[in-house]
């Protein structure tokens, strides 16, 4: 749906492609110049708010994990699984 409101954008590019190429934030009306914030603080809050949105993905522990050792985890669990259902049954 277009709307046709025009919108203040600040868009950041990503320093680790591997999330997101770039993050675009809406600006809200009358923040720039109000309260004494000035536009290069608003462009600095933004990419902090990206960058910290980086390094709170990249602090993962599962994210360190290779693809063959999700693979092996869940052939485990499948074969507990199986092993209690005929323990059951």
């Amino acid at each position: 749906m277009i709307k046709g409101i025009s919108r203040r954008v600040i868009v950041v590019k990503s320093p680790d492609r591997r999330f997101f190429e770039e993050a675009i934030f809406l600006v809200r009306e009358g923040v720039v110049g109000q309260g004494g914030v000035t536009a290069d603080q608003v462009v600095e809050e933004a990419r902090r708010v990206a960058d910290g949105f980086v390094r709170k993905q990249k602090n993962r522990w599962y994210h360190r994990i290779p693809a063959p050792g999700y693979m092996a985890l869940g052939a485990l669990m499948a074969t507990v699984a199986w092993c209690v259902g005929l323990v059951v049954s």
